[in-house]
């Protein structure tokens, strides 16, 4: 499988989170590769998206969502977890990220198994904390290029047909409940909740 190039992520941030389903999340740790499948995004933009870090402008928190696409966007939230967001926007936008809610683990799962410390397959990295806790995501890997090999990578997996993509509100957020950016795979295990639209 190839890397995914930068310009798959220079576009739409809402496109890219939707075609982001299906694709393979790497992560290597002292040579050792754990891998899956993503399963479900969230995008979000910035001056029309009152949802997202970016919407008031930058700020040494978010900076990397105005720099580069491509690039890793690693914050921690409610005391307690880390986000693991991709930059992606178009050229006429700001700034923008598609959050990687939950992945299907594919490699490395006893090593996942061991930093979250159970044995649940399905509850390993159904969330996005979830996911950075088994991967050992943290702020040290904000800024990573993802489009070349390393320590983080996504590669181009298989593509999910259109009727096997579903949509719904973002989650956690109190503003732009309107907006269906969060993406997900239907009747997939490993999705973190089963709220759900037809695209």
């Amino acid at each position: 499988m190839k890397l995914i190039p930068r310009e798959f992520y220079n576009r739409d941030t809402v496109n890219v989170a939707k075609d982001m389903l299906g694709k393979i999340l790497v992560r290597v740790i002292t040579g050792r590769i754990l891998s899956g499948v993503i399963v479900e995004t969230e995008a979000y933009r910035s001056t029309d998206d009152p949802a997202s870090h970016s919407y008031r402008g930058k700020t040494e928190r978010n900076s990397v969502m105005f720099g580069d696409v491509g690039h890793a966007y690693v914050y921690f939230t409610y005391g307690n977890h880390y986000c693991l967001n991709i930059v992606a926007k178009n050229n006429s936008t700001p700034a923008g990220a598609v959050l990687i809610r939950a992945i299907e683990p594919i490699e490395g799962i006893k090593q996942m198994q061991q930093f979250r410390e159970i044995d649940d397959i399905y509850n390993l990295t159904s969330g996005p904390g979830k996911l950075t806790k088994a991967l050992n995501i943290t702020k040290k890997q904000n800024g990573v290029d993802m489009t070349k090999k390393g320590e983080m990578y996504i590669l181009n997996g298989k593509k999910i047909d259109e009727p096997s993509i579903l949509a719904s509100p973002r989650i956690g957020i109190r503003m732009a409940l309107d907006k269906q950016w969060r993406f997900f795979i239907a009747d997939n295990k490993f999705v973190s909740r089963k709220v759900n639209t037809n695209l």
